[in-house]
């Protein structure tokens, strides 16, 4: 015992200390396209957005315009088409649907190349819906419990969002600034810089706040992505961090990011008051 004493006292001063960091990245480093795309099993219109990497944190990126899209299963063809309003994102039509036992496949045609990349889906499943409770100091609410972050067998990615724009006393207000989108992951890893990350900003929201909650099908695959870059974001700046490196791809040479699959199973509810 007295040695964990001793650890923890060693490791206080280190939680305190805090270190400006110069990001200088190479521009050789930096010669690729980057994608972010899913497709899932509710039929509609999906987008796939492609873009240059950026050289400093916090800098907006610049599109690719001008790509020729295509996502093709073993039995249909479909070609996105870029949005003219939002350039680099490239979408699909309002019918489009994806679903389990078919395989996937995404080309992009830019200045003479061709990236490519898989996608399966593994089927959905239900769930338990969230735990919500009153603040302390106020009547409004905030996320008590959404899902565990582990599990081997049924990695998910949750999609949480949120709106009370409708309640009383919130219809003068900005809509966009009465609404959240938050996500969580359960995955079939635990990391000591998951348990030890920094703490997330806890939305408040009041009763009558309508939420909608998604939970995304993960293949094996798309987890090891997600983990890869939650090592580089989200899990970073705690009390152990890991070494940084690049994320996992699906992607083929010349490309990062990631294309995916999912089957999507949804709850909506409506926040209720408690004393």
């Amino acid at each position: 015992m007295k040695k964990v004493y001793r650890i923890l006292l060693m490791l206080f001063p280190l939680i305190s200390c805090q270190k400006e960091v110069s990001w200088n990245i190479p521009v050789s480093n930096l010669d690729f396209i980057v994608v972010d795309g899913k497709i899932t099993n509710v039929r509609g219109s999906r987008s796939l957005r492609i873009f240059y990497p950026v050289h400093q944190l916090n800098e907006t990126p610049e599109p690719v315009s001008g790509a020729q899209v295509l996502i093709s299963n073993e039995d249909s063809v479909w070609q996105l088409n870029e949005d003219s309003l939002n350039h680099g994102v490239y979408r699909t039509g309002n019918t489009f649907i994806a679903v389990p036992g078919k395989n996937y496949s995404l080309f992009i045609y830019f200045n003479d190349r061709v990236y490519s990349a898989k996608a399966s889906m593994v089927p959905g499943a239900e769930f338990r819906e969230l735990e919500y409770v009153k603040n302390e100091g106020n009547d409004l609410y905030h996320l008590d419990w959404v899902a565990n972050a582990f599990s081997t067998e049924n990695p998910a990615l949750w999609e949480i969002l949120m709106d009370w724009s409708m309640v009383p006393g919130y219809e003068q207000s900005d809509p966009e600034l009465c609404k959240a989108r938050l996500e969580f992951f359960t995955l079939p890893t635990l990391d000591v810089s998951e348990i030890f990350a920094p703490e997330m900003q806890n939305i408040s929201f009041p009763a009558g706040t309508r939420i909608t909650e998604n939970r995304y099908s993960v293949t094996p695959d798309y987890a090891a992505f997600l983990r890869s870059m939650l090592l580089e974001t989200n899990w970073q700046g705690g009390l152990f961090n890991t070494a940084p490196s690049n994320a996992l791809t699906n992607l083929s040479a010349g490309a990062k990011g990631y294309f995916a699959a999912c089957a999507v199973t949804t709850l909506y509810m409506t926040v209720k008051g408690k004393k």
